[in-house]
């Protein structure tokens, strides 16, 4: 299975054609208005029309109501619907319902424990999602830069499709990757050069250091035979 590359607070045009043009799987848009990546619904609007298919367009939100989800999805358009708050497998269940829209929901990890939730969420999810826990006085949830301990995740056997963020960079995704084995990797801190702006050189890089990792296991696999 082909690794899945997820460039995510993606809020101009410039960085935009940049993920789609070195092949990223999924772009994501973030509404949360704490967030320094937090859009208007007029530049998702516009983003999201730009996306023209060469991508799946996420949207990330923060335990949203309906009317706030009913907004977004009529802007954007998106293709998932990423739920980054504290959202029960109750509420996956009643967005799923009210919207018809693959979810995936992020779990905040620290240790092992945190991984008691999962039999409920990967009932309703689609997409797991494991992040960084971010420390108790943090006004938002993700994206803050932080790396959690990936061994956590080892030997890992969801019946659904997990991803890894929190903290990833081109230096470090492949052996995030080597670790948890992860299906996919969500980078969103890890290619900006300050808080909520996006450098187009860090996008590539990490794009290529995630890409390598498919390289070199289709080596080892030739190698084995």
């Amino acid at each position: 299975m082909s690794l899945t590359v997820k460039i995510c607070g993606l809020s101009t045009r410039e960085t935009l054609d940049v993920a789609l043009e070195h092949a990223a799987d999924m772009v994501g848009f973030v509404f949360f208005p704490p967030s320094p990546r937090h859009l208007s619904l007029e530049a998702a609007r516009s983003l999201g029309e730009a996306v023209k298919g060469r991508a799946a367009k996420v949207a990330l939100t923060v335990d949203a109501d309906d009317a706030t989800l009913a907004g977004i999805v009529e802007a954007l358009r998106p293709d998932l619907l990423q739920l980054h708050g504290r959202e029960t497998p109750a509420r996956l269940t009643e967005i799923r319902h009210k919207f018809g829209l693959p979810l995936m929901k992020a779990l905040a990890i620290e240790t092992a424990t945190d991984l008691a939730p999962l039999p409920d969420y990967r009932e309703v999810a689609d997409r797991i999602l494991f992040d960084a826990r971010a420390p108790k006085e943090a006004t938002r949830p993700g994206g803050l830069g932080a790396v959690f301990d990936w061994h956590v995740l080892e030997n890992l056997d969801l019946a659904v499709p997990f991803m890894v963020s929190g903290g990833l960079h081109a230096g470090n995704v492949a052996e995030a990757i080597r670790v948890t084995r992860a299906g996919g990797v969500d980078v969103s801190s890890g290619v900006e050069r300050a808080p909520g702006v996006k450098d187009g050189e860090m996008i590539r890089a990490f794009i290529r250091a995630a890409r390598a990792t498919e390289h070199d296991a289709a080596l080892a696999a030739q190698g084995s035979r």
